[in-house]
């Protein structure tokens, strides 16, 4: 049967089998299955990691040192024995007892007061309808461009007035509010946060408040999570505005480290006691919560 003599559906049918045995189309990967990373992918983490550790094992193998081996040549590239024992002397010089309850204090206050206060005033500026409402988070990323230091002084005359230098209220009262916190959030409940989910709460009877605890509060649960971290690694390691407003008898943590370095001779392997000593809550808080972080990032990430 020559092709002249194939009827039409016949002839389609033939054709597009040729077609396909002769064009290859690529195949398209499914929605369900996963990339794996190639080796060269692993031994680029890997180098950026040793990289980012450097910095952290340096310290810890300097504070297991003695000063005098850390000023030979060439310096030291493993641990030695005095660890504990600088540990020890950092933390009686210093008086880190104290500052780490206050610097623990300050920073989970802070932290609290930034989350949740931020997180209102995301609310409202993504979802709420109000007069100035751009104005108003034009003035708030505004601020973000003033440097802090333009602030001290104001500030310093500000708490003096009110009676609160060398108190803790000092360092907390002018952080609970940020405005990187109030963008952020509000970035993320712009796309997280259904508008129609709020509108059938209200038509259910919910009131405002009710709304932002059983509607808001869930749904920014990820972003609150990374805004937490965040907020608490800065607390933690402020330096400039605590040193003004403490003094050494109720320090924060990084305000104590400073008694270090005092003294003709400074020690450098009990102030590297002191940064490890001041470095290991961080570094907990980051390997009990650092998973749920992530995963609730990727959560996030897959609801929007």
């Amino acid at each position: 049967m020559t092709t002249s003599e194939l009827t039409l559906p016949q002839a389609k049918e033939k054709g597009g089998a040729k077609g396909e045995r002769g064009s290859r189309r690529p195949r398209v990967m499914g929605a369900g299955k996963q990339l794996h990373a190639g080796p060269v992918t692993y031994v680029v983490l890997t180098v950026f990691a040793l990289f980012s550790l450097a910095p952290l094992v340096w310290t810890a193998i300097a504070a297991s040192r003695t000063d005098r081996r850390l000023a030979q040549t060439p310096p030291p590239l493993w641990f030695g024995g005095n660890l504990f024992k600088n540990l020890e002397t950092a933390w009686e010089q210093a008086g880190l007892g104290t500052a780490m309850f206050n610097t623990t204090f300050v920073a989970a206050t802070i932290t609290v007061g930034t989350v949740l206060f931020s997180t209102l005033a995301g609310f409202a500026f993504a979802k709420l309808r109000f007069r100035f409402s751009s104005a108003l988070l034009l003035i708030t990323i505004g601020t973000m461009m003033i440097p802090p230091q333009l602030a001290i002084v104001p500030l310093y005359l500000w708490m003096s007035d009110l009676g609160w230098t060398n108190q803790l209220q000092t360092v907390i009262l002018p952080t609970l509010v940020s405005a990187f916190g109030t963008f952020f959030m509000r970035q993320y409940l712009l796309q997280a946060l259904p508008t129609e989910l709020i509108e059938a709460a209200r038509v259910d009877g919910a009131s405002s408040l009710r709304i932002v605890w059983h509607v808001v509060f869930p749904a920014a649960r990820p972003a609150m999570a990374v805004l937490g971290l965040l907020t608490f690694v800065m607390a933690w390691n402020d330096f400039l505005w605590p040193i003004i407003a403490l003094n050494q008898q109720n320090p924060t943590v990084q305000v104590a480290l400073m008694q270090l370095g005092t003294g003709y001779i400074p020690d450098q392997s009990v102030i590297m006691a002191g940064a490890l000593l001041g470095t290991l809550p961080l570094l907990i808080a980051f390997l009990l919560f650092g998973k749920q972080i992530v995963g609730g990032i990727m959560q996030g990430a897959i609801k929007g």
